[in-house]
Order: C-alpha cells, then structure tokens, then sequence
C-alpha cells in the first residue's frame, strides 16, 4: 500500500505518520521505488573557465540581484568581474568545492536516511543548482530519467529567502513541464533545527579552543551571513529574522558564554544591503580594542568562496596582519557527523509529518512584486 502514497500527498496512515520506524515500515511495505533528495544551493564553478557562465547566471536572476536592464547589464558585469573572480578562485584551489561538498552531504544522508525510514527507501540524492552545474533543468531531466516520481526538495539554505531558496524554487516551478509526474514536498527552511544548531555551537567551542585559556571568554563571536538588498528585506522577506533565530539558538547552546554580534558579507553593487558589513564590523571591534575574533559562517552549510576567500583571506587574514589581532573563523559544516545527523533528521521529520512544507512557506512577503513567487507557492501546495 505505501508504494504508490505520494510523499507529501497528506495521505500517509496514521501509523507511518505517528511512528516512522523501521519495524512498522518492514510490516508494511518493501519498497523498490526510490525516493529523491534535491539539494538546493548557489553553486559554483568548479574550475576557473566556469567563472564567467557563474555569474552571468548570477546577475541574470532578478530574484537575487534585481538590476535595471538586466539582460544586458547582466553579460557586461560578469565579463568585468570574471578576472578579478577566477584569481579568487586561483587562490583557494582553482575552483568552488561547493559541488564536492553538497555531493558528499547528499550521501551520507541517504545512507542515514535509509535506516531511520525503511519504508521510503531506497533514498537517492540529487543537486540543483541555482548558477552553476548541475543546474536545476538538468537535474530535473535526470531524475525523470532515473523513474523518480516521489521528491523531496531539501535547500540547504538553513534560513529562508526569497533571493535564495525562492529562487531555487521559482526555477523549479518555472521548468516543472520537464518532471510532470513527480510528487513534490518541500523543506523550505531549518533555522533552528536542534543538531544543526548543536553543530555550529561545536564548531564555535573548538575554535575558541584555539586560544589562549585566559582569554577565551573575552572573544568576540561575530557571526557573518550572506547579505541582502534592503529593497528585498524592506518587502517583508524573512531571512534577517531567521539568520538571527539560528544566532540566538547557537548562543544559547553556547550557555551566552562569549560576547557577540550579526553582521553581514558579500554585498554586491552600490545599492544599500544589509548592515553592518562583516568587514566594517571587524575594523571597528579591533579599533575598540577587542582584537580576538570568531568568526562563524552561520548562514552556510559548506566551505566556498565566501569563506574560503572572504573570510578566510580577505578579513581573517589581511585584518589580523592590519591591527595586528587574532581573527579565526569557525570550520564550516561540510561532513562533521551532527550536521549530518541533522540533514537526515530534518528530512526524517518532514515525511513523517506528511506536511507538504511549513507553514511559514504560503505567506507571501507583504510587499512582495513577483508573481512568479505566488504561483510557485500554488504549486507546491497543490
């Protein structure tokens, strides 16, 4: 019987919805069918000839960057950033090991979810990237290939925005002729998932490990996400609430041991972002005095330029060598156990429910412009 429910069709029993176990899933139901994992993030290239295609996909989505004339300021943007971008990428190895990463995540948590949810494996994961291969028309013609049918889209943006995982989705929505008869449910956001946040609270412990005993308590725990364009934030988008959600849960694991503050990188054009910015933050602490710095990637599951580089070279990096300061950054996600283990309960937790998504997912932001955004959210509610 439970091989032809559709994963969040809202028609699972009342036993699998109550007690997903692997006895009552063996009681049930032997399934052959798999189940897809879409994973849904940025991207990135994975050698310095992808650079330029990157972000002329990047500056094309108005969903993340909205720009006047787009489609043609779009190609003359990314042909002038690519040099200085593919010599960033030069630096931390000669390409984004986003791919490698998500790729990794995706397996173990197959491997986890296979045990914790008989009854809807075999699990198989798939990557949709929103700029960079595996792009998210080509996943999707992929898993139609495999005989995917049942599909859980899982962004691993942690905390919701329309500019990232929005956008993932309007690109699913806009190429959904490519999987007609795939049955969605969505995980549309994890801010405040218990072991995601026990994981970034590990992290944190170890690097304030590093120094020195008498000091520690004294470090300044900054942590950086991703920003936005207030126009964005201004219309009622979710994502600053949510990223300071995450920070407060991680604090409070922590026991509020340290000093801390929210700031913001990787703005992009001369537009006002989010503030302060991650690097105004850091030269105004270290000019106050307090030269002892974490910094902690809390909007990102996985190393990428924006650590790697940013982070690590651009503000750990030139900013303790100008100030003469002790600035670390707290090791991303990546494949450390409680993260993983928190992927797999995340997802375990959703079929269970038998919701289709949050509840947050239908309200849309009250200024919002896009009506892509309405009817993407008709159809995965459907």
């Amino acid at each position: 019987m439970l091989r032809n429910l559709r994963l969040g069709s809202g028609q699972f029993p009342a036993l699998f919805r109550k007690d997903l176990t692997a006895q009552c899933c063996l009681k049930n139901a032997q399934r052959t069918e798999s189940t897809g994992i879409l994973m849904l993030n940025l991207g990135g290239p994975q050698t310095i000839d992808g650079v330029y295609d990157f972000l002329h996909r990047l500056f094309s989505d108005k969903d993340l960057i909205p720009l006047p004339m787009q489609s043609r300021l779009a190609p003359l943007i990314a042909k002038r950033r690519t040099p200085r971008i593919q010599s960033q990428y030069l630096k931390i190895g000669g390409g984004s090991p986003i791919f490698r990463w998500t790729t990794e995540q995706g397996r173990l948590l197959c491997q986890k979810l296979d045990k914790l949810s008989p009854c809807t494996a075999p699990h198989k994961p798939y990557i949709a990237f929103r700029y960079a291969p595996p792009l998210t028309e080509t996943t999707l013609e992929q898993m139609v290939k495999d005989g995917i049918t049942r599909v859980v889209v899982f962004t691993q943006y942690p905390q919701y925005s329309c500019s990232t995982t929005g956008s993932s989705l309007n690109a699913i929505f806009r190429n959904k002729q490519l999987a007609p008869n795939v049955s969605w449910s969505l995980i549309d956001r994890w801010p405040t998932q218990p072991d995601f946040v026990k994981a970034m609270a590990e992290a944190v412990r170890e690097e304030l490990g590093k120094f020195p005993a008498d000091i520690q308590k004294d470090v300044v725990i900054l942590f950086s996400a991703h920003s936005l364009p207030m126009s964005v934030v201004e219309r009622g988008d979710t994502y600053p609430a949510e990223v300071a959600a995450t920070v407060n849960r991680v604090m409070d694991e922590l026991g509020n041991s340290n000093p801390y503050r929210l700031c913001w990188q990787s703005k992009v054009g001369p537009l006002p972002w989010l503030v302060p910015s991650t690097e105004d933050a850091i030269c105004g602490l270290c000019e106050r005095g307090h030269k002892n710095i974490v910094l902690v990637p809390i909007a990102f599951t996985s190393d990428h330029i924006e650590t790697l580089h940013e982070l690590d070279l651009e503000y750990a990096q030139e900013l303790s060598g100008k100030y003469s300061a002790n600035i670390r950054r707290a090791p991303a996600m990546n494949d450390r156990p409680i993260f993983i283990e928190a992927l797999a309960q995340t997802v375990f937790n959703h079929m269970r429910s038998g919701e289709k998504h949050t509840k947050q997912f239908t309200l849309r932001c009250p200024g919002c412009v896009n009506p892509v955004c309405k009817d993407m959210r008709e159809f995965f509610s459907a």
